[in-house]
């Protein structure tokens, strides 16, 4: 499940894109949606006067396909991020502001990666998407150390978990075919979304905040789904050809997160849970 959407003009004007919102618990009496573009600077200026907090989510995420990443995700993530920034420094009421960072900005440095290495909140980067995150990260922190704005960032790895806006397909788990030879830096939804509320609400919180379980093989994600639903068919070898690992086995540290009161959710529940909600709104069965 992925956090935010890029624009959220585009969001109002295909309905499509909110109705999952209307239909929440008192969506009528306390939802308020506006009409803004990330691209289009003050357009959150009339959005955020009067507001106390800012969660800031939108991004582009792309991987592949991308011809112009300067265009397509370079521009909006940095100068989206910026342009909800000046709208807060000019609300005067904005007490606090949480960015939706990535890990991406945190782990492609250039510095050697192992299970021996400790990755925690002091790393940044040196791939388009995670330069996208990492200059949209450090744009931010410079433009609220001169501006005056509390900012804290959480950085989630890969998300996992049960859905809420049900969008994509899913096709047997990639029934015949093969699974990456890789790891995958994992985290639940539902921590991502409790830490963000506490790194707003807890005064003391400063900061990057890296949200991370774990790191399993892409065999292991496989191995668990199997076991808890052994009539699922899934992906059944791994890549035989050689290839660079998505992640390589990483230590990450909680510390910080632990600080937040975040207990991680097991990977083993996160697919349970996952696969439980998809054959619910029956896209699986």
């Amino acid at each position: 499940m992925l956090v935010g959407s890029t624009s959220s003009m585009y969001l109002i004007a295909n309905r499509k894109k909110i109705e999952h919102l209307l239909r929440l618990d008192e969506a009528e009496e306390r939802l308020k949606l506006f009409r803004a573009g990330s691209l289009e600077e003050g357009s959150f200026d009339f959005v955020v006067d009067g507001c106390d907090g800012v969660f800031h989510m939108a991004s582009p995420v792309t991987f592949q396909g991308i011809e112009d990443p300067k265009a397509e995700l370079i521009d909006p993530a940095v100068k989206g991020t910026l342009n909800v920034l000046k709208s807060c420094a000019k609300a005067k009421s904005v007490r606090r502001v949480v960015l939706t960072s990535s890990m991406a900005a945190v782990v492609f440095t250039g510095q050697p990666i192992n299970a021996e290495v400790l990755v925690d909140e002091a790393w940044f980067l040196v791939l388009s998407y995670p330069l996208s995150k990492t200059l949209a990260e450090k744009a931010a922190w410079k433009f609220t150390e001169e501006n005056g704005l509390d900012l804290v960032t959480t950085n989630a790895g890969y998300i996992f978990g049960p859905p809420f806006l049900m969008q994509v397909g899913y096709d047997d788990f990639g029934a015949g075919l093969t699974y990456s030879n890789g790891y995958v830096i994992y985290v639940d939804v539902r921590d991502v979304a409790n830490a963000h509320i506490q790194a707003f609400e807890i005064a003391s919180t400063s900061g990057r905040y890296c949200l991370v379980d774990s790191s399993p093989h892409f065999s292991d994600i496989i191995k668990i789904i199997h076991e808890s639903f052994p009539n699922f068919k899934l992906a059944e070898k791994c890549v035989e050809v050689e290839q660079v690992e998505v992640w390589p086995v990483i230590n990450f540290s909680k510390e910080k997160a632990k600080s937040l009161g975040i207990e991680f959710t097991p990977l083993e529940i996160s697919l349970k849970d996952t696969v439980e909600r998809l054959k619910e709104t029956n896209y699986i069965s």
